[in-house]
This record gives structure tokens, C-alpha cells and sequence, in this order.
């Protein structure tokens, strides 16, 4: 089998493609044919050597990679639902960028037939973390807004998406003009291009009394200011910090990282009890072991995607030998929807 291998933290020449031995299943694991695997900014940090989960699950070296889709090809020794030959997708902790991945089964799921394995593994990852975000965090009322930061991308257009489903009012903020018409497709309420216009300004036109939830994975650039900008009994759910991080050049600027650190807001709890608002902070990758959190999850979303109510993210494909123009377009912030590495 091949694999990306990552030795050390660093900038691109550290994604080697190696060959590895066949992997061989534990007993209740299905070893899968690798056709696609989802690319997530998670990776990315990863690769610079900052990603929680990585350093205390694994550690160097190590192979990036939460989803794939493809065909089975080994079963582990206890009967398994699933049997070789099957079309499947799935999530995995670390590991995905590679011709074969092994995989508990209870984090595999049957192929529909109206996914391509591109498509398949863009899924989880994004539509997993938006549902977690909102779904499993959150009290849903009539009359609800959201602010959405980086709605363009795979997490906030899939958020997009769920709060339309729960008919919350979305505000969705990108950085650039070229990704405002794939907003406008996915049906979202009002469109802030933080580019060309004041981004607080049109926050507080478009909901005068605040917001109810704010989805933020920007971090230092934004987070005080959505904090500021949520009403009574609003809640801001923050999962990354992408703005602390480089958009070009593939290696951490280790200054800016303290810096950004150091001027982070921190949130004094006394305040947030007079004020009535609060934060919720999560990492998927510490929650593999919740299968009733990950079952729940999947069974609603393939279901809202059977009927129509979801659309896979836009899907741009990358060769696996590739992977180092993949990480740079991500890093870059330029990209709309899922970027997915194909095993040819």
C-alpha cells in the first residue's frame, strides 16, 4: 500500500508518499480500498505539528486523514455487516491519506448510490462537525439568526445548510467576491463580503438585537467581536483558529503565534453570567468514542441528503502525489467546499 507520512512538523516537502505493508484487520475492524479521502484544514495542522489529538493520540510519524470512501477488501475475524466488495464511506482518526485504511465498523457506512466516492469522502467530516456544532449544542427556538463566519467553505456551507433545514435566519460572511454566488445557490438569508464591506456593520443591520449563535473558526481576528455581537441567552460556538495560522508559505510564523495567543480573549465566567451568554468549544477528533453522538450524526444527515434537503459541498480533486498543491490551496482560504485526494 502507499501513504502520506508526515516525520516531522513542518511545511510541504514534509508529506512523503510512502509504501507500507498491507494492512491486516484487528477483529472487529474492516480494512478499506482507499478511492478518495476528504482533505480538512484539521490536517493541515497536523502537519504543522499543533493538532491536539494528533500529538497526544499518535505523535510523529503520522498519517493525516479523517474520511474516505471506497471498497472493501478485508474483514476482520468477528462477523461483520459489511463483506468485501462492498461500497463504503467513513471516519477515521488520522490515517485516510493512503490506498488502504482500517477502521472500526461501527465508524463505516453503506454507500448511497447517489454519492460519488469523491463526493462520499467530502461528506462526513464537514456535515459531522456542523451537526455537532448545532445540532447536539444548541437549543433551537423560533425566530433564531446565525452568524456564520468562512460560510463558503466545507463546515460553514454544510452549517448553511442544517440551520435552513431548522429554519434559523443565516448571515453568511466570506472573504472574497467569487464565492458569494455559491452562498446565494445554497440559499442563505444575507451575504457579507467582509472584502468589500464593514463586517459589523452589516451584522448589526441584519440583526439589530444580536445574534442568536455565531459559528467562529477564525479565532483571534473575530472572536471577541462575536461574542460582542450576540443577544441574551446567545451562544457562540468556537471550533478553531484559523486567522492565528498562515495563508501562504506552508510553515507557522512562531511570533505571530504567541502573539495571537497572548491577545486572545479570554472569557470571565461571572461576566458571562450577567450578561446571559455563553461559549461552546469543541474538537470532533476527541469525540471517536461517542458512537451514539457519531450514529445519531450520520443517520440524519443521509436521510436529509436522500430526501433533498442537503447538497454535497462543491468538490475539487487532487491526485494523491499532489497533496502538497492540495494543502497549499486550502491554507490559501481562495477555495469553495471540499478539496478530496483520488487514489488513481
Amino acid at each position: 500500500m502507499k501513504k502520506v507520512v508526515i516525520h516531522k512538523a513542518g511545511g510541504y516537502d514534509q508529506l512523503k508518499i510512502e509504501t507500507a505493508p498491507d494492512i491486516k484487520p484487528g477483529k472487529n475492524e474492516v480494512v478499506v480500498e482507499v478511492k478518495a479521502c476528504g482533505i480538512n484544514y484539521a490536517d493541515i495542522i497536523v502537519r504543522w505539528g499543533l493538532y491536539e489529538s494528533a500529538k497526544q493520540l499518535v505523535g510523529w510519524p503520522i498519517t493525516p486523514g479523517f474520511e474516505f470512501s471506497g471498497i472493501v477488501k478485508k474483514v476482520g475475524d468477528v462477523s461483520s455487516v459489511y463483506s468485501v466488495g462492498d461500497k463504503v464511506f467513513g471516519v477515521s482518526l488520522f490515517n485516510s491519506y493512503a490506498t488502504e485504511v482500517s477502521v472500526p465498523e461501527h465508524q463505516l457506512f453503506a454507500l448511497p448510490n447517489n454519492l460519488t466516492f469523491a463526493q462520499a469522502a467530502g461528506f462526513p467530516a464537514v456535515f459531522m462537525t456542523a451537526y455537532h456544532a448545532l445540532l447536539q449544542n444548541v437549543v433551537i427556538r423560533p425566530g433564531m439568526t446565525a452568524l456564520i463566519h468562512s460560510a463558503a467553505g466545507g463546515v460553514g456551507s454544510s452549517l448553511v445548510q442544517l440551520c435552513k433545514i431548522k429554519n434559523i435566519k443565516t448571515i453568511g460572511v466570506v472573504g472574497s467576491s467569487h464565492k458569494v454566488e455559491f452562498l446565494e445557490k445554497l440559499g442563505c438569508d444575507y451575504i457579507i463580503d467582509k472584502s468589500s464591506e464593514v463586517l459589523w456593520d452589516h451584522v448589526n443591520e441584519f440583526a439589530p438585537d444580536g445574534c442568536d449563535l455565531v459559528f467562529d473558526a477564525n479565532g483571534i481576528s473575530t472572536l471577541k467581536e462575536s461574542y460582542n455581537h450576540l443577544r441574551s441567552c446567545g451562544k457562540l460556538i468556537a471550533y478553531g483558529a484559523h486567522s492565528m495560522l498562515p495563508k501562504t508559505g506552508g510553515k507557522v510564523n512562531y511570533f505571530k503565534l504567541v502573539w495571537d495567543f497572548i491577545r486572545t480573549p479570554r472569557f470571565n465566567t461571572l461576566d458571562m453570567t450577567s450578561m446571559n451568554k455563553s461559549i461552546v468549544t469543541f474538537n470532533l477528533s476527541f469525540l471517536f468514542d461517542r458512537t451514539d453522538l457519531l450514529d445519531e450524526a450520520m443517520t440524519d444527515l443521509l436521510v436529509w441528503y436522500a430526501n433533498g434537503k442537503l447538497q454535497c459541498p462543491t468538490i475539487t480533486t487532487y491526485s494523491l502525489k499532489d497533496v502538497a498543491d492540495a494543502h497549499r490551496d486550502l491554507e490559501s482560504g481562495k477555495t469553495i467546499g471540499k478539496l478530496v485526494l483520488l487514489n488513481d
